[in-house]
């Protein structure tokens, strides 16, 4: 009798960056590396100046998406970014939607649905966010988006990108990471 094999456990996630506090720069390539030490494959967008949302009193983001793959689950996934978004300087103080040092946002988990008190997978507002929907059709734009009929880069056609700018620099993937 052969044992049954258990599903591979790894899974292609997609992580939002955002800065709009210090050197927006060198703070979206902290978190690309410690997103590299984090995920296997992994893949950035180029990098975009995007105007605020929400709350527009504050200065622009610059923004990026990576994915990549891994064998965490999702809960332990947002740990970890929430401590990458700590070792960045980001104080979690006051309301949403302010200003940041690094913003890291855990948008998709595979072809998962989650739905808890502390996470919501594929994130609540990522068809509405061309900040986000834009950066990552550059890198995973036939990824259908669960629990709709769009894939991202369908879903980045339907909101456009007005206020989203992609800025003429070296992009994260051409970057050596420093350790």
């Amino acid at each position: 009798m052969q044992a049954k094999q258990s599903p591979d456990p790894r899974v292609r996630v997609a992580i939002s960056l955002g800065s709009n506090l210090g050197d927006r720069f060198a703070n979206l390539h902290v978190g690309c590396t410690a997103l590299r030490h984090l995920l296997t494959d992994a893949r950035v967008s180029g990098v975009f100046e995007t105007f605020p949302m929400y709350f527009e009193d504050q200065p622009s983001f610059l923004n990026a998406c990576c994915v990549g793959v891994t064998r965490l689950p999702p809960r332990e996934l947002l740990a970890y970014t929430q401590s990458i978004e700590r070792m960045a300087g980001r104080a979690r103080r006051g309301g949403r939607y302010g200003p940041r040092t690094l913003d890291l946002d855990l948008l998709l988990y595979g072809d998962k649905i989650v739905q808890t008190p502390s996470l919501t997978i594929p994130h609540p507002r990522l068809v509405e966010r061309a900040f986000v929907l834009i950066p990552l059709a550059e890198i995973a734009g036939r990824w259908p988006v669960p629990g709709t009929q769009w894939t991202i880069e369908q879903a980045a056609a339907r909101v456009g990108a007005d206020g989203v700018r992609r800025l003429d620099q070296k992009t994260f993937n051409e970057m050596e990471i420093v350790e």
